[in-house]
């Protein structure tokens, strides 16, 4: 083993880190637009 590998601090998978940052950014900007878009609606 890597001497630099003994006490990791994180042993969480990549791929789903970058998942759940992905879908939390395209959830947050998806809120925003469907926000914006029942606002519309309503001030028509």
């Amino acid at each position: 083993m890597n001497h630099f590998e003994h006490d990791v601090q994180s042993k969480n998978n990549d791929v789903k880190d970058s998942l759940l940052a992905m879908g939390t950014g395209f959830g947050a900007f998806a809120a925003i637009y469907i926000i914006a878009q029942i606002f519309d609606l309503l001030a028509k």
